[in-house]
């Protein structure tokens, strides 16, 4: 009888061992699904993006990911999922994305550590900047601040005017002889962006890598958007 006992005491053990992995396994499924093709979670780890998103700050952003797995679904066609003065996540090496094996791998280590540690170096692909031009937009800049000629449009606005949300660019004071035909120097002559082509810029205008820089952004390379800062929880909900 007490053989029997140890038996089926061993026996329910290991069921409930069985169901609480099977439990663990389907709530990682739904988190890589939930990561990887609606939602990201991000942490700002510089101060381009201030004084309007702060470092350390963490957000929730949408995921685009969608559009590049589901057959005749392109995002390069209006309307698209973002707007002026969104805050997006650039993706400037989309084209050398590491498998997806190896992808799945590091959705793993940073699941088990709470985003801790990463195989990717996330730091050199994922930049998170402000859309300030559409495709189809005319853009200029003067002292740092960008005119936008919509497409279709008549007049030139500054970026402020072409959209609802509010934020403050940092402006740098550059030397007087800075040549103003480099990146840095808050000049830039008028570009029209092609139909698959956006112009994005930090907040913090001073010597951050971004369309000044780059270039017009693809369109495909900004893979999700901004929807909200959920630490800190002074910060709550805002962008």
């Amino acid at each position: 009888m007490k053989r029997r006992y140890s038996s089926y005491a061993d026996h329910k053990t290991q069921k409930f061992r069985v169901r609480w992995i099977l439990a663990l396994v389907l709530f990682f499924i739904i988190y890589v699904s939930f990561t990887s093709l609606f939602f990201s979670m991000r942490v700002l780890d510089n101060d381009t993006m201030a004084p309007n998103l702060r470092l350390g700050e963490r957000f929730i952003f949408t995921s685009y990911s969608l559009y590049s797995l589901i057959p005749g679904l392109e995002m390069k066609k209006e309307p698209l999922p973002f707007r002026r003065g969104n805050v997006v996540l650039v993706d400037m090496f989309r084209e050398t994305k590491p498998g997806y094996f190896y992808l799945f791998l590091d959705q793993l280590l940073r699941f088990f550590t709470a985003q801790k540690f990463s195989l990717i170096d996330k730091e050199e692909h994922l930049f998170v900047k402000r859309v300030i031009g559409l495709p189809g937009d005319e853009v200029s800049m003067t002292n740092f601040i960008i005119r936008v000629k919509a497409k279709e449009s008549p007049y030139s606005l500054t970026e402020f005017e072409v959209t609802d949300h509010d934020y403050t660019p940092t402006i740098p004071v550059v030397p007087a002889l800075w040549d103003s035909s480099l990146p840095f120097s808050g000049n830039m002559d008028r570009i029209i962006l092609g139909e698959n082509e956006c112009f994005v810029l930090s907040d913090d205008r001073s010597y951050t890598n971004d369309s000044r820089t780059w270039g017009p952004v693809p369109v495909k390379n900004i893979t999700g958007k901004a929807l909200f800062c959920y630490w800190p929880l002074s910060r709550l909900g805002k962008i």
